[in-house]
């Protein structure tokens, strides 16, 4: 696997990343942190065509990925645009984040 597209690995769901990463130490990391690291490589890209890649992990089952993506949201968004995709979150610090975001 050379520099694959950022876009491809914020997509990887749990079986996918586990049969790419099989017999490699980044198996250990686990999908959730991985694509947590992917969305923090997406935000700090500055390249907003990578928003929807994010925008779509806002409904992540993993609380880590869907903060990632608020972050990364927050990153490549103006704020009004981060105000039409807010949402209160089950989780305390996914909603940390979006305030975060917002401030």
């Amino acid at each position: 696997m050379r520099a694959p597209a950022l876009a491809e690995l914020a997509r990887l769901d749990d079986a996918h990343f586990r049969s790419l990463f099989a017999k490699t130490s980044i198996k250990r990391t686990g999908r959730d942190r991985f694509v947590r690291n992917v969305l923090i490589a997406i935000g700090n890209s500055g390249d907003a065509s990578f928003a929807s890649e994010a925008e779509r992990l806002l409904d992540d089952v993993s609380p880590l990925v869907r903060g990632a993506a608020v972050w990364a949201l927050g990153r490549l968004l103006p704020r009004e645009k981060i105000e039409t995709l807010r949402r209160t979150d089950r989780d305390a610090s996914v909603n940390e984040e979006w305030a975060a975001a917002l401030a």
